[in-house]
């Protein structure tokens, strides 16, 4: 029972503690270690940083096909404007160009009609129904997902370099993160 009380205690001087000090004691596990920005640290970190570029450029092409997937071609663009108002480019102009260069591609290898292709040329993106659409989101499909195998090799590849130096890549990825301040996912 007095184990009890003293455990009691001692929790609430604690908290006391905590809450007086601003401080959470409970969060160094989440705390940078002192030597993250040391100079060898900068160049540890400095080898990771094209396979953190291919790795933030994965996250944004899964959240796409993501968004892709879920919306209809009409809602599509404005989706991917909201998910990423930061992107520079011109989300309407990219996806009716790879609509065009999808079906192109279908044209020279016989599968479907020139004038089939010289519709999707001539009419807006958003307004495709019925199986034109259903063609036209599965180029889609296709460029977005060989777009995400092409940043998994990329990926893979870096990895391969590090190693070949021989270095973890694990490691490096940490010291990158933490050099950088960045949340660890």
């Amino acid at each position: 029972m007095a184990d009890k009380e003293n455990r009691r205690i001692m929790e609430m001087q604690m908290d006391a503690l905590k809450d007086e000090h601003g401080v959470d004691i409970d969060s160094s596990k989440d705390r940078i270690p002192k030597n993250a920005r040391s100079a060898n640290n900068k160049k540890l970190a400095d080898i990771y940083d094209d396979a953190a570029e291919y790795e933030a450029e994965l996250k944004g092409f899964e959240a796409e096909l993501e968004i892709l997937n879920d919306n209809a071609l009409a809602d599509l663009v404005a989706k991917l404007n909201v998910n990423n108002p930061e992107y520079e480019g011109n989300y309407a102009n990219e996806i009716a160009e790879a609509a065009v260069n999808g079906m192109t591609q279908l044209v020279e290898a016989k599968s479907h009609s020139q004038e089939q292709l010289e519709l999707v040329k001539q009419m807006d993106f958003t307004a495709y129904s019925g199986e034109l659409e259903s063609e036209i989101r599965e180029i889609l499909v296709k460029r977005w997902e060989f777009l995400v195998e092409i940043k998994k090799e990329h990926i893979a590849d870096e990895r391969a370099e590090m190693k070949l130096m021989g270095m973890k890549p694990d490691h490096l990825r940490k010291v990158h993160y933490n050099y950088h301040g960045l949340p660890q996912n």
